[in-house]
């Protein structure tokens, strides 16, 4: 029995929170808004917890005569936005952690599912889509919360391995993807060649993007002094270094100046941008520097 990337009670406050994004896509409509009274074109889907704020209306009171909790009724309306999640799955986001702590690809799956279950409550349509040197097969979901674990599944039997081809890898996402809508890219934006063209390529292209740079402590902040074997976790090439204080505190200004790059390139866009460290909680990423980006809320 797999032990699950999310578990329940954590599922259930991620249910108060929503995706959101700023762009206007003409002739579609945000799943985080849809109708809840009945009328034409609208089909019943799925029941969420109440939360304060909530509609009253919307509530089933039968269901509530019944378990003594409230539940909200959501129906689906046509057409949605929709919202792609790029996962890196390349090999370098099983480097650079320390031991005992969460890979950057275990800590992208996990935020993954947890995006892809804010979604689905919601009754938002999310086609996850692992790349690396190309696009991987995708999996698509959608109409509510009961569609979660075959999403869940996907992502837990995903494997790190291949190269980061940015500029490949978004070629085709243009190429097969022709409908606009939200695009939230979780990877560590490393790349031997460019990634911040290919990136600019797809906000040129229509895409909201909400760009997720992920970390591990070492990527940062190298530990250790004195000459050290730097191997690159995709390609085996080797740096060498000579590491103390002062060359630490180059290689981390260069670091925070390539992430701020990143996050310069999403906001002039429109979009936005969030910077984790793997060895943070999945609860104090969410919670905290998620929502204080407002790509949920």
């Amino acid at each position: 029995m797999h032990e699950p990337l999310l578990d329940s009670t954590f599922l259930e406050r991620l249910e108060r929170l929503t995706l959101h994004w700023n762009k206007s896509f003409s002739g579609l409509v945000g799943g985080h808004n849809p109708s809840r009274f009945g009328g034409s074109g609208q089909e019943f889907l799925d029941h969420r917890l109440f939360h304060h704020g909530d509609d009253l209306r919307a509530v089933n009171w039968r269901a509530y005569m019944r378990l003594e909790k409230l539940f909200l009724k959501m129906f689906q309306v046509e057409p949605r936005v929709p919202v792609r999640l790029m996962l890196d799955t390349s090999a370098s986001m099983t480097a650079g952690h320390t031991p005992g702590q969460l890979s950057k690809f275990d800590f992208a799956r996990k935020l993954a599912a947890a995006l892809c279950y804010i979604g689905l409550v919601r009754l938002d349509t999310i086609t996850l889509q692992p790349f690396s040197t190309k696009l991987l097969d995708p999996f698509l979901c959608g109409g509510g919360r009961h569609r979660f674990q075959p999403a869940e599944e996907f992502l837990r039997l995903l494997e790190p391995k291949g190269r980061t081809k940015y500029l490949d890898a978004v070629r085709q996402f243009i190429g097969e993807y022709s409908q606009r809508g939200l695009l939230i890219v979780i990877s560590d934006f490393l790349d031997d060649g460019d990634c911040l063209h290919p990136l600019q390529y797809l906000a040129d292209f229509g895409h909201e993007l909400y760009l997720i740079q992920v970390w591990g402590d070492e990527d940062r902040v190298p530990a250790g002094d004195g000459e050290m074997e730097l191997v690159d976790a995709e390609t085996g090439d080797v740096l060498k270094l000579g590491l103390s204080n002062d060359t630490r505190s180059e290689y981390t200004n260069a670091f925070d100046a390539y992430a701020g790059e990143i996050r310069r390139l999403a906001l002039r866009n429109g979009g936005r941008y969030a910077g984790l460290p793997s060895s943070a909680s999945l609860e104090e990423s969410i919670f905290g520097a998620l929502v204080r980006t407002q790509g949920v809320a």
